[in-house]
């Protein structure tokens, strides 16, 4: 699965066999409700913790007329109404936050889900005690507060605190792609607590990672798009060990990889809005190709046919009248 999965896109459209380059032009076809583009948000459709631009808000207006549109986060509702708009419940079809354990349509709520009810304080105790530990004695350049972030869905843990500026969680990005903080972190989790509490765990954003019940990852929000055919997905984790990788490489959805939010632009335009020029009957193009530039056994078009009847009657004319 690379930046599209090539041999399906093209035809995915109203999830049928077409050949790649050969969509049926969308304005012709209307709004397809069987097929869905589902976004992450961070890094997707917005820069990390950054509002969408309103070019790109444009292009999710456009695209939901269409076809159906929904959006799967790890962040809570409030964080993606901060990034998409207070109205976003209602600007898509199907609204996901914490992967899917918060789940709406058509701005209306379908459920919600709790890990608190799964693991029990016992083991959500134990489990925040071991990281709290851990990142006391973690090494790393600037520490700031807010640690942890207790979810309906999931617990989200961040080495440098979520009170971070945008400038220190820029730096820490590059810091962790580096020495790996998040990664070694997360290996560490899954050894002891992975087995032992059914935990999964996935790195997102750039200075956090999320911990959940297994099959709690954005695989959880397509249990509510089963009516659905054909479902993409565009993401920027969809590295393994990513939040998007599950759903990515799962083989109901059709992945998309992006490194930015104008990937995502690029992607849906050439998939969704270029329309394929409309095939020209042979005999326009007889009547239009100048005889001289026809292959060999074309024949030459109606005007041409006319031009040398002229040239031939006015010869004659010429040679029957010399002194004209």
């Amino acid at each position: 699965r690379c930046d599209t999965r090539a041999s399906r896109l093209a035809s995915s459209y109203l999830g049928r066999a077409a050949p790649l380059g050969r969509q049926t032009a969308p304005a012709a076809m209307g709004r397809s409700t069987d097929v869905i583009c589902l976004f992450d948000v961070d890094g997707t459709l917005a820069r990390s913790m950054n509002d969408a631009t309103p070019e790109m808000l444009g292009l999710m207006r456009q695209l939901r007329a269409k076809c159906l549109i929904g959006v799967v986060g790890g962040s809570n509702i409030g964080k993606q109404q901060a990034q998409l708009g207070a109205g976003c419940l209602d600007d898509f079809d199907y609204f996901f936050s914490e992967n899917g354990l918060c789940a709406w349509k058509d701005g209306q709520s379908l459920a919600v889900t709790s890990i608190r009810d799964y693991l029990g304080e016992k083991n959500i105790k134990e489990l925040v005690n071991f990281c709290l530990r851990y990142i006391a004695d973690l090494d790393i350049p600037v520490k700031r507060g807010t640690f942890f972030e207790f979810r309906n869905g999931m617990i989200n843990v961040c080495p440098i605190g979520r009170n971070c500026s945008q400038e220190e969680r820029d730096a820490f990005e590059e810091y962790d792609n580096k020495y790996k903080v998040r990664a070694k972190f997360v290996a560490i989790l899954k050894q002891k607590f992975g087995e032992k509490m059914g935990l999964q765990f996935s790195i997102g954003g750039q200075i956090s990672f999320d911990v959940f019940p297994k099959g709690w990852d954005k695989t959880f929000c397509l249990r509510y798009l089963s009516e659905i055919p054909t479902i993409h997905f565009f993401g920027d984790k969809t590295m393994e060990g990513g939040n998007d990788y599950e759903i990515y490489s799962d083989p109901r959805t059709i992945g998309h990889a992006v490194n930015e939010p104008a990937d995502t632009m690029r992607l849906l335009r050439e998939l969704f809005f270029k329309v394929a020029p409309p095939a020209v009957a042979a005999v326009s193009l007889a009547r239009t190709v100048p005889s001289q530039q026809c292959g060999a056994g074309a024949s030459p078009n109606v005007g041409t046919l006319l031009f040398i009847s002229l040239v031939v009657l006015a010869l004659a004319l010429v040679l029957q009248h010399p002194g004209f």
